[in-house]
């Protein structure tokens, strides 16, 4: 583990000052998000908060927030 979080090419994202409301416009955004889409939200809330657009990911999930273009890694390249 500790190998990967010094890795240059890694950042933890973590919530920052606005992340109460960028959580409040996703929440909005996004209807009936409860149970485990929770965690996932959480995910999409603190990718929006710092820019980021895609996710390699194989949780369907995702495909839930508009403003993130999940990639499924076993089919994109």
């Amino acid at each position: 583990m500790a190998a990967l979080l010094t890795s240059p090419g890694l950042g933890v994202l973590v919530a920052a000052d606005r992340h109460a409301t960028v959580a409040a416009q996703i929440l909005d955004e996004v209807p009936h998000i409860c149970g485990n889409l929770l965690r996932n939200a959480h995910t999409a809330i603190l990718m929006r908060e710092h820019g980021i657009g895609r996710i390699y990911t194989r949780d369907t999930d995702f495909h839930r927030f508009p403003f993130l273009k999940p990639l499924d890694p076993l089919v994109e390249r």
